[in-house]
């Protein structure tokens, strides 16, 4: 079995409805996001997969949160933009990208040095 991880970042703005505490408020994080394929066999030129489109899969995914508040963007309009949250809405936007034998086995985004949330289905 390999495990395939690609780390980006984006620059974005959000608040935490309903949350009492400083989160309530509008700030900004330059959030962190480790991806990781699960694959079990490699190519033919030694890859489990190329690590170039993984990072250009993930960052056409992150380049609509870059530099805007996420509380204006689906589907955090409707649910809280919390880390977890956030890593749940990459993971179902980056799964279907891939055949069968790739599977993405979580996805963690990180909000500051210290702390991060990870999604990792069942």
């Amino acid at each position: 079995m390999y495990l395939i991880c690609v780390e980006k970042s984006f620059d974005a703005a959000h608040f935490l409805r309903g949350y009492q505490g400083k989160c309530e408020q509008l700030h900004g994080h330059r959030f962190k996001v480790v991806v990781r394929l699960r694959l079990s066999k490699l190519n033919d030129v030694g890859l489990a997969y190329d690590f170039t489109e993984l990072k250009k899969q993930v960052g056409g995914i992150l380049e609509k949160y870059d530099h805007h508040c996420l509380n204006e963007i689906s589907p955090f309009d409707k649910c809280n933009p919390s880390s977890e949250n956030i890593a749940a809405a990459i993971y179902d936007q980056l799964s279907p990208l891939f055949a069968v034998d790739v599977i993405v086995d979580s996805v963690e985004v990180w909000e500051s040095p210290e702390s991060c949330a990870v999604y990792k289905p069942g």
